[in-house]
């Protein structure tokens, strides 16, 4: 059970319209519990070879799959597979770069259909997860939605999401507010719904220590 559907159990939510955008393999999807309780899903996946899997995985759901990445303008785009990373070749922060040391190889760009995340958003989603690799503020930036809750990949070890200003000055602009953060993602969830508990808030106090420590151990590491 992911750790998002865990921590809405408990709370008196309905959703209705789910969205994933950056799923990988349909097996590790960060909705993948909301998917299996019949809730209507749309599930973004760049990579054509890894969306095929997805609609094969889910043909028995309301799942809708779109084979194409999510950027600031309509067309094609070059994209880069890294292990279990698949981003935009221009991008120049991601976490297989930042983390990994990625270096770019000819034989891992393939291009794809790329398009604004405005021509998917059917203006109706109720939770949105986000994960794609340093590109994740052109979704919210075109998102027609107000969903209840959004995840956003934003940190892992010493990357920060290059964005992060933008989508945090957003975040306050449009009514969400920080509910929690795990080793990855910081989740919003739009004011009039809930208020982030203590717990809440001491989990991610020590998930910012942690992700702080892990950075520095990084930085120090590569000094030796």
């Amino acid at each position: 059970m992911k750790k998002i559907f865990r921590k809405l159990a408990g709370k008196n939510l309905t959703f209705t319209h789910i969205c994933e955008v950056g799923v990988f393999l349909p097996e590790y999807s960060n909705v993948i519990d909301f998917i299996k309780k019949g809730i209507r899903t749309t599930l973004v996946e760049a990579d054509p070879l890894v969306a095929q899997k997805i609609r094969e995985y889910y043909e028995d759901y309301p799942v809708t799959v779109h084979a194409v990445a999510i950027f600031d303008h309509n067309g094609t785009i070059e994209l880069s597979r890294a292990a279990q990373s698949t981003f935009v070749s221009s991008v120049t922060s991601s976490p297989a770069i930042v983390n990994d040391g990625y270096r770019q190889k000819e034989t891992d760009v393939f291009t794809t259909e790329c398009r604004l995340f405005s021509e998917i958003d059917t203006g109706d989603i109720d939770l949105i997860s986000i994960d794609i690799e340093g590109c994740e503020w052109y979704v919210i930036e075109k998102m027609t939605s107000r969903p209840k809750v959004i995840s956003v990949e934003t940190h892992a070890k010493s990357y920060i999401n290059p964005h992060m200003p933008k989508i945090a000055r957003w975040m306050e602009n449009n009514g969400y507010e920080l509910w929690y953060k795990d080793l990855s993602d910081s989740v919003y969830v739009r004011s009039d719904q809930f208020k982030a508990s203590w717990t809440d808030k001491l989990e991610t106090a020590y998930i910012e220590a942690r992700v702080a420590w892990k950075k520095f151990k990084q930085k120090l590491k590569r000094r030796i």
